[in-house]
């Protein structure tokens, strides 16, 4: 399994900030915000959001994923 690389350490913030106010609905409310950027064009917000939903999936995980140290 390849975990996604996250660059942008604000992504975090967003993510964190998506579950706490949509709950597990988080990762659904990201994919949208993405699609909404792609329709206006604006191709960074998309990438933004879309790292962003895989961030909220990743951490409504309970399980530790990949290596642990």
């Amino acid at each position: 399994m390849q975990l996604p690389v996250f660059i942008d350490s604000t992504h975090y913030n967003d993510a964190e900030t998506l579950i706490s106010n949509y709950g597990e609905e988080a990762g659904l409310e990201a994919a949208n915000r993405a699609d909404k950027s792609r329709s206006v064009g604006n191709h960074r917000h998309y990438c933004k959001w879309r790292q962003v939903e895989r961030l909220c999936v990743l951490l409504s995980i309970d399980q530790s994923i990949g290596t642990v140290h």
